[in-house]
């Protein structure tokens, strides 16, 4: 009797640890579905954000190698300005739940093996599309050294607002450096760097929120989720 008692005992704890690791086990899951689902609004914003970079790239272009470019300064130095900004392009997961299951050794608990490979995969994807952000900023700069030797900083510096947001020059008669078909040449080589980046990204942004999607039915289905 005792022996049936100290098993039974062994049972009834060992099915309440079961139970409570299903618990967290759920938690987990709907923690993280909860970040990926806000993953892909954020996503949706900024291919939208990059498929108005791509206009915005053109358009410049366009003006700058028009008959007149000196003419449309008013438009042409905002959009100047803008083509050397990376932060508002950028995708960053919410991903504390996704470092907690990492750090603590709470995979574990993941025990459907489907559900843990699509989410590892997932997960090295976003820091794949994380790390074409440093060849970004690269051409970024190229572009920068570029346009120092077109545009005047001084007109920039007045059409930054407190908050840093980019306004339109109050002169109209705001000016460029002089410069050579040269440097006008090398600047639309920064420019097209800029406009191929913002493609490749844009792709690998697309492709991660159609990963990012799949993986929400995964986990809706598998966990039967809201």
């Amino acid at each position: 009797m005792l022996f049936l008692a100290v098993t039974l005992g062994f049972f009834v704890e060992n099915q309440r640890e079961h139970y409570v690791e299903h618990q967290r086990e759920k938690q987990f899951v709907q923690s993280l579905f909860n970040d990926i689902r806000s993953d892909t609004a954020n996503m949706v914003k900024i291919l939208n954000a990059r498929s108005a970079k791509e206009r915005m790239l053109d358009s410049l272009t366009f003006m700058m190698n028009g008959p007149r470019p000196e003419d449309l300064t008013k438009l042409i130095y905002p959009y100047a300005v803008l083509a050397g900004r990376t932060l508002p392009y950028r995708f960053v997961p919410n991903d504390g739940t996704m470092l907690q299951l990492k750090n603590s050794g709470a995979f574990r608990l993941i025990r459907n093996r489907k559900v843990v490979d699509s989410i590892s995969k997932y997960d090295i994807n976003v820091r794949n599309v994380q790390g074409q952000y440093a060849v970004e900023e690269n051409q970024i700069e190229h572009y920068r050294t570029a346009a120092a030797k077109i545009f005047d900083a001084l007109v920039f510096a007045k059409m930054l607002d407190e908050n840093a947001a980019v306004v339109k020059p109050a002169d109209d008669n705001a000016s460029f450096q002089p410069f050579t078909k040269r440097e006008l040449s090398e600047w639309n080589y920064r420019i097209y760097g800029l406009n191929g980046i913002n493609k490749a990204n844009r792709r690998d942004l697309r492709a991660l929120l159609r990963q990012a999607e799949n993986l929400l039915m995964i986990l809706e289905k598998e966990y039967h989720l809201d």
